[in-house]
């Protein structure tokens, strides 16, 4: 297929974040000659030299830090101050290497089970301390605790404790901890350490909602729109719960942007009209909340020029990549066949490119380009030849039906023939099938 040109230039190497753009500020001069006086010369900047650390100085360590930060909350029966301590040793716990908990060589036997005992002390005591503060009412603390026993974390063997965990969660949703009534609601609706009741799930979500969750607000939106946790099909409804929190949208919860993105598109018969455009803009905001099916959809949009949108090969790319850095398969896929043709003052065509983001999807089992990993490999597109590796490819593509691998691993490769890269990606049928222009395309 063919891709236009666009103005709008930048670059997007396929191991780097969304595209970089910059700016220049101008400033006004005066004229010579003008009559006016000259502009005062700017202030010298001001000399932050003394607040830099001479050589001498020295950060205080890790366990001198968790020592003043202890000693701090032992002085103090507040509660809030020492459940951030906890949190701090949690994360701590977590997230510190093992050199600077052991104090040696991570590579090190020795050092390592130091650093492992040092882990599990740091845990046990952030979670005794939890532990008495939701005894004492604190909700913070009780639904911090019970994330922590979802999540494996100060259980047997890691593993998921909800028996544990959801107690907590209604105890905090007592409380009017909305987080916690939200995932209450989640632990009723699916089981989890708890009876399956769906019109408990739905109190707890109400509870969640009345207190602006977003999303709790989403999940009765589905609810009400699809007729699920025994709820009536009620459409209007539905869409009202979804707008409620679509304007409360946050990172971790922009779904309902998506949902009424796509509602938008084909509409509801006397219920919700079709809108490219607002279609299009709540996309927009939901991938800048970085939710990666509302980037890839709009990478579709710009690189085809669907729902109104035009044809603009860099924000097509910029939108992929979004996408596509949260691992998103086929945004992974769509950026291969954007490397394999390039986009003049966008993108530079790199067959390199193309096979890595071709691996990164085949990897997350996307049948297509573990077809096309196989086919580069075969012939040797932005990598060496090898096709021992090329037929294994190929049968974990034909694993998943894909005809063509099927196809390639029955004929004899040595007379298969040579394919063009972009049929390694999508034959033309399949393109046409998809209503898009070209064999490299990508769905």
């Amino acid at each position: 297929m063919s891709r236009s040109p666009s103005s709008v230039n930048g670059h997007l190497p396929g191991n780097s974040g969304a595209s970089t753009y910059s700016y220049n500020l101008h400033q006004q001069q005066q004229k010579p000659g003008s009559g006016e006086p000259p502009l005062p010369a700017p202030p010298p900047l001001l000399d932050h030299s003394h607040l830099r650390p001479g050589k001498s100085a020295l950060l205080l360590s890790h366990d001198r830090t968790l020592e003043l930060y202890r000693a701090n909350a032992k002085k103090t029966h507040d509660p809030e101050l020492q459940f951030e301590f906890a949190v701090f040793m949690i994360d701590a716990a977590k997230s510190l290497p093992a050199t600077t908990l052991a104090g040696g060589d991570a590579t090190n036997p020795v050092a390592q089970e130091k650093a492992d005992v040092r882990q599990g002390e740091l845990l046990r005591e952030a979670l005794g301390l939890l532990k008495r503060l939701a005894d004492r009412g604190h909700s913070p603390s009780q639904y911090f605790l019970a994330d922590c026993y979802a999540n494996g974390l100060g259980t047997a063997r890691g593993k998921q404790d909800f028996d544990r965990a959801y107690p907590l969660f209604v105890l905090a949703a007592k409380h009017g901890h909305p987080d916690a009534s939200y995932r209450a609601g989640t632990c009723c609706e699916n089981g989890w350490g708890c009876r399956r009741e769906s019109a408990k799930a739905v109190q707890f979500y109400r509870k969640a909602a009345a207190a602006l969750h977003p999303g709790a607000m989403y999940r009765l939106g589905l609810a009400e729109l699809n007729g699920e946790l025994g709820l009536s099909k009620r459409p209007k409804e539905g869409v009202k719960w979804l707008k409620r929190s679509a304007e409360h949208a946050t990172h971790e919860f922009p779904h309902a942007l998506h949902e009424l993105a796509l509602l938008h598109e084909r509409g509801v018969e006397n219920v919700v009209f079709v809108d490219y455009e607002y279609a299009a803009e709540l996309l927009a905001q939901a991938a800048e909340l970085g939710y990666a099916p509302s980037a890839y959809r709009l990478g579709e949009c710009y690189e085809y020029g669907k729902m109104g949108c035009p044809q603009d090969p860099a924000l097509s790319i910029h939108y992929y990549n979004i996408a596509a850095q949260q691992n998103h398969r086929d945004a992974c896929f769509a950026l291969t066949a954007w490397y394999l043709v390039g986009s003049p003052g966008v993108l530079p065509q790199s067959d390199t490119e193309a096979y890595l983001w071709a691996r990164r999807a085949a990897e997350q089992g996307l049948a297509k380009a573990q077809y096309a990993v196989g086919y580069f490999l075969e012939v040797g597109i932005g990598v060496g030849q090898d096709l021992h590796e090329a037929i294994q490819w190929y049968k974990k593509s034909a694993e998943q039906h894909d005809k063509r691998a099927i196809q390639r691993l029955r004929s004899n490769m040595a007379q298969a023939g040579p394919i063009s890269p972009q049929d390694a990606i999508l034959s033309r049928g399949e393109a046409n099938e998809a209503g898009k222009d070209g064999g490299c395309v990508v769905m």
